[in-house]
């Protein structure tokens, strides 16, 4: 593979928009300016983030303010001990009025997906992800259908001390290059 090289001044100009990027999401998020700068890695990067913190911290309103900077399908699921697979990634049904089988694609499909308190639901749930974050597709009744390009997870979590919290298998937690820990801001912040 052929080394990409970039001049000085194409550096210099991702270097602005990034930093411009990072001054954005930091009117939303207050004092987080180490969480903001992983997630801008993790975008950078097109890989998947879990952000862990108790809740109040703004996980969510930090993936909200990101989707708001770019162009792009922006989904949210919220995570609860009775979301289902399906609820995930979609199902097939029979539709009566057409007589056709016909496939509901589920909120996977999305360039920004926020997972939003992940481990509060089941496990089978959780691994209704692993496909769509390993291989970037989502098999529905046998059928392989490919998620938009890019597609990136950002899951926030709850510690797994606290109540109704269900832990990531391993398996789950090898999909996210990054777990970011989020904590108060400073009293002057």
């Amino acid at each position: 593979m052929t080394p990409i090289l970039l001049s000085e001044e194409k550096i210099a100009q991702a270097n602005q928009a990034l930093n411009a990027l990072a001054g954005e999401l930091s009117k939303a998020v207050v004092g987080q300016p180490q969480v903001i700068n992983e997630v801008l890695i993790g975008l950078l990067c097109e890989a998947h983030v879990l952000i862990e913190g108790v809740p109040g911290l703004g996980k969510t309103l930090l993936v909200k303010a990101l989707g708001k900077t770019f162009d792009g399908l922006i989904r949210r699921i919220q995570f609860t001990p009775d979301l289902m697979p399906s609820d995930v990634v979609g199902n097939t049904f029979f539709d009566a009025a057409t007589s056709k089988f016909v496939t509901r694609k589920g909120p996977v499909f999305t360039h920004l997906l926020l997972a939003d308190e992940i481990n509060r639901a089941p496990a089978k749930t959780q691994a209704a992800l692993l496909e769509a974050m390993q291989e970037r597709q989502v098999t529905l009744e046998g059928d392989s259908v490919a998620l938009p390009k890019p597609f990136m997870v950002l899951a926030t979590q709850n510690p797994i001390e606290l109540e109704g919290t269900y832990p990531l298998p391993e398996a789950q937690l090898d999909r996210f290059l990054l777990k970011i820990r989020i904590d108060y801001p400073s009293a002057a912040e």
